[in-house]
This record gives C-alpha cells, structure tokens and sequence, in this order.
C-alpha cells in the first residue's frame, strides 16, 4: 500500500490549509477516486487556495475559470475561428482543457453555461463543430460556489450536482489556526513555492491502488440499505440514485486507501457518506432539512447487518 505517499499529500496540504484535516482527507479521497469536486462556502474561507494546492501537489496542469452572469458555453469550451490562411474554420480549445480546473463562483454563471460543463465533467470530453474532442486525463473539476441566500447566484440544477462526487465547505477556522495563518507568510507566497508532492507515475500508483481496496459483499449489502431506505422512506422526496451508490463505493476505497488499508469499512462509508449524499438528498414536505441532518438520519435509520 502506497501510504507514504498519501502521507506526504496530506502532510503538504495541511501546511498551506490550516486547521481543515478532515475536509482535506474528504478533496484528495474525492480526487482518488477520480471525482469532480463541489466547494460550498462563503467567500474567503479558502476555497480557491484549496484547489490551487491540491493542484501543485499533484503536479497537475491547472486552469482557473471566473464565472460571471455574461459568460457563454464558449468560454469555457472554445470557439472557432476562420483561418483566411487555410480558409476554414479551426477549433481553439477553450480553458476546459485542462487536467484540474477552478470552476470560481459556478453559480455565479447562468444556467446555460453552467450546463456547458455537463459533457465534460461526465464523459471526459466535449462535443464541438461536429467532432469530439477528448480532455486531457486525468481531468477534474473543481467548482466553487456562494451560498444561494447571496445576491446575483444561479442555484445549480440537480442533474448538474450529480456530477460532483463530493460537496464540502471548509468553515472559518478555529482560534489557533487562526492565529497561525494570521501571524505566518502571505498564502500566496506560500503557493508560489510549493513544489509537486508527486513524482511522474506516483498519481497512477494511487488511483490504481484505490481501486483495487476489498470492499466485501457484506459492505455492498449495506451500501445498497442504505440506497434502498432514502428511495423507500417517507422522510426523502429523493432518494440516492445507482450513480450514487457507485460514488459512495469509490470514495469510501479512497478513504481507506488514506488510512493506510487495503479493505473498507462501515465506518469509511460512514465518514464520506455526507460529502456524497448531502446534495443529492431532498427532504420530503414542506420543512427544509439540513444536509447533515438527512445523512445523520439516513445512517441512524440503515442498521450494520450482522
């Protein structure tokens, strides 16, 4: 088991973010398991320095995309463009072509633009002038947004939450993180000199070791409980879908692979399952329940078979 690398990940990316463990164990188990990543939090809490870590320590190429209410599919796709030379148009990719990308402020956009990421988060390619153009591999995305109370949001649909393996929030700091970041050298000092915590072919190394963590028949009889009561249960409006449930198995493997097993437990499906079902539950009725409330629900409601 490769855990020294994940060690080294972690150990690096707890440097730069401070006080957030668990939030950045939750980033790189989603991106292990080859997801796209969902930051949910109000602004300057982090969010964007998270994905710009993640991708200098993975020594990913990395494209940041400012999304704003005039910005239109092409913008992130790409355009064609008539070359009098050849006398034809010819395709320039826009910035989605890239390994890791910052989506800043997704729901910033308008629902049109943010649907232009749903090819490419989903199959790993887009679809332009007739022709398919492959993204590079790995590909990820990592999206920001505000909370919808905020002026000026477009909230995102629900077949576009699907795609995001993951949603978290990193939430203010604790006092003596506080006090650290404060007092120490300027984030975007500290940024500019982290080196890749990776050699060429360790990332592979790690997604390979990630698939091949032991998930027994008796934890896929749980999984699939816990899929069976949020379809089933008067509590939920909706319930986790089959992608879901694929989902949960990945990141609850890349979980168990940051702990340094080659098996997973209930408790690894436990610890990911809020960052995987969170937003694609809905409660039923009229009252609004809280994310962390239906996954609490959810998990005290599924009993571990004996």
């Amino acid at each position: 088991m490769p855990i020294h690398l994940c060690n080294r990940l972690l150990d690096a990316a707890g440097e730069i973010i401070l006080g957030k463990d668990r939030a950045l164990r939750l980033a790189f188990a989603c991106l292990l398991a080859r997801g796209h990543l969902l930051l949910e939090d109000r602004p300057g809490v982090g969010k964007t320095t998270l994905a710009h870590v993640l991708a200098r320590l993975l020594g990913l190429e990395f494209q940041r995309i400012q999304f704003t209410s005039d910005m239109l599919p092409a913008d992130i796709l790409g355009v064609s463009i008539f070359n009098q030379h050849d006398t034809a148009f010819r395709f320039h990719p826009g910035p989605v072509f890239c390994q890791l990308v910052l989506a800043d402020e997704i729901n910033r956009a308008t629902p049109k633009t943010q649907s232009a990421l749903l090819e490419a988060m989903e199959e790993r390619q887009i679809s332009a002038e007739g022709r398919t153009w492959p993204l590079p591999t790995p590909f990820f995305v990592i999206a920001t947004q505000n909370p919808a109370d905020q002026i000026g949001t477009f909230p995102l649909p629900e077949s576009q939450l699907d795609r995001f393996l993951m949603r978290i929030a990193l939430g203010y700091p604790d006092r003596a993180a506080e006090r650290l970041l404060l007092a120490g050298e300027d984030r975007r000092e500290v940024l500019a000199s982290l080196r890749p915590a990776l050699a060429p072919g360790e990332l592979d190394t790690l997604f390979a070791a990630a698939r091949q963590v032991h998930v027994a028949p008796r934890l896929l009889d749980y999984i699939q409980d816990l899929l069976a009561h949020s379809r089933e249960s008067a509590g939920f409006s909706l319930g986790l879908s089959p992608r879901a449930g694929l989902a949960l198995i990945a990141a609850a493997r890349a979980w168990a692979l940051l702990a340094g097993r080659e098996h997973v437990l209930p408790e690894d499906v436990q610890a990911v399952l809020p960052a995987v079902a969170g937003h694609r539950l809905r409660a039923a009725g009229d009252a609004p329940a809280s994310p962390e409330a239906l996954v609490r629900s959810l998990i005290e409601a599924v009993p571990l078979r004996g």
